[in-house]
């Protein structure tokens, strides 16, 4: 069967743009924030941001003020198993059966293809196969 789902290729422009508006909820809705965590693979290049954005640590082994965080909420499927009590992304599908703390900008469902993935890209992922 051929995949027929539309595919949207974001640029820096629009991750710098997402970041900004994460660290901006961080910053008036939650301070106690204290370190950043990105999940593999998706996560790690938004929380780095978002960690030299707002000069707080990177961490791998998340605290009670941690926030993780990850691409996009696509489905629920990573963020229901991911760590911590705080969790925000880049992008947020409606669809999603995973409720986040928050997100920069919501989106329908065409694949997503960030700038740090291959152009390639699959629009069913691994673990969904």
């Amino acid at each position: 069967m051929e995949d027929t789902t539309s595919k949207i290729y974001f640029e820096w422009s629009e991750i710098h743009e997402c970041v900004n508006i994460l660290c901006s909820k961080i910053i008036n809705d939650y301070p106690n924030i204290d370190s950043v965590m990105g999940l593999p693979r998706g996560g790690l290049i938004p929380a780095v941001l978002i960690s030299h954005q707002l000069n707080i640590p990177y961490t791998i082994h998340p605290g009670k003020n941690t926030l993780v965080v990850d691409d996009i909420n696509d489905t629920g499927e990573t963020l229901s198993k991911a760590p911590g009590v705080y969790w925000a992304t880049l992008h947020h599908k409606l669809t999603s059966k995973f409720q986040h703390n928050f997100y920069a900008k919501e989106v329908n469902d065409q694949w997503i293809v960030y700038p740090w993935e291959r152009e390639d890209s699959e629009t069913i992922q691994d673990y969904l196969k």
